[in-house]
């Protein structure tokens, strides 16, 4: 008889492969939830941070910074910006708020340098 109480982590792990995770697993339209990405809305213009939930158009934006005015460091589109991420000195990103609720038109995934330099740009003031 095994007792449970004297599992090491990783016949823990074992023991939950063997027998199927007990967390869902986010696929398909909900695939982007705890993923950093850059939301366009509808009318609230283009934000960065991670997908807290996710229901239909609407979406839950934790740790949210505005991209109040942003420049693609490479390229022209927001595509671009998930990817190579931002000219920090031709961009105006907001501080961050704890979350948003919007609804978007797109959710792009952040690459890790697209993070880096989005997450590291300075926090714009009124001119």
């Amino acid at each position: 008889m095994i007792d449970i109480n004297s599992l090491t982590i990783g016949q823990a792990k074992e023991l939950s492969a063997l027998f199927g995770s007990s967390q869902p697993q986010q696929s398909g339209l909900n695939g982007m939830v705890g993923k950093k990405c850059i939301v366009r809305t509808y009318s609230a213009g283009v934000w960065f941070g991670e997908i807290a939930e996710k229901a239909g158009n609407e979406v839950i934006v934790k740790n949210a910074r505005r991209m109040w005015k942003w420049w693609a460091a490479e390229g022209i589109s927001l595509s671009s910006v998930s990817l190579h991420g931002i000219k920090r000195d031709q961009s105006k990103i907001v501080e961050a708020v704890p979350a948003v609720w919007v609804e978007a038109i797109e959710l792009i995934p952040a690459s890790d340098k697209a993070i880096d330099s989005i997450e590291g740009a300075p926090n714009v003031k009124a001119e």
